[in-house]
């Protein structure tokens, strides 16, 4: 469209960042995505300059809830609604507090965005520690990457679909991320070496498994 909202002749666009194809969304550093997408204050025409279609740098979360089927038929529809609602307030606090967005839940499990690998890493793994004693412990995926945001609410991009595919493979209470970005983890989330993993429907991926350091105490959520 254009400045008031007129159709253009509308042009494609590729997942490239720093003149080389971007692998799944996830590019070799942080930096490198934020320099092509832009920080998004910039002057209108520097931002029409830069790029025909809103790319936005996003980090993806997908959690959800192992066994919650099963859970359901064996101890029935009560317990199951109860431990939903509880994991649901959890999600939402923990994610209220490390600046983290809830985008959309989905049935026993939900979608989050963040801004920053950091804080979105950080929520996925309290979230499984604090599911950890569950009879059904919470399992993630993380990915970071570019995605086209549509319609001001909604990502379409190879991150969104790896970080889900990642959470389809975790074990129960397993977190798995894709991509690079270790230095910019908490101190306190433990990171494995990175496996080349077949992913379903993308390819190969390097994926590490994020856990909490052992020892480490989590308080009591407040509010």
């Amino acid at each position: 469209m254009d400045a008031r909202g007129g159709r253009t002749e509308a042009t494609a666009t590729t997942w490239v960042l720093d003149d080389a194809a971007l692998p799944l969304g996830i590019s070799p550093s942080y930096e490198a995505q934020a320099a092509r997408v832009g920080t998004g204050i910039e002057p209108p025409a520097e931002v029409a300059a830069r790029l025909s279609l809103p790319l936005v740098l996003r980090v993806f979360v997908f959690v959800d809830l192992s066994g919650f089927t099963a859970f359901t038929e064996r101890e029935g529809p009560h317990a199951a609604t109860t431990e939903l609602a509880e994991f649901r307030d959890v999600v939402r606090r923990v994610a209220a507090s490390r600046g983290v967005r809830v985008a959309k839940w989905l049935g026993d499990g939900a979608m989050i965005v963040g801004l920053e690998l950091g804080p979105a890493v950080a929520t996925c793994v309290e979230l499984a520690a604090r599911w950890a004693d569950s009879p059904v412990p919470m399992r993630g995926g993380v990915a970071i990457g570019p995605v086209l945001l549509f319609e001001g609410d909604d990502y379409v991009g190879p991150s969104v679909n790896l970080a889900a595919r990642l959470c389809d493979m975790a074990a129960p209470g397993e977190v798995l991320a894709a991509g690079t970005g270790v230095d910019q983890l908490p101190d306190w989330v433990v990171v494995s070496s990175p496996v080349v993993t077949e992913v379903r429907g993308i390819g190969e991926v390097d994926v590490s498994r994020l856990e909490i350091a052992p020892g480490l105490t989590l308080p009591t959520l407040l509010g």
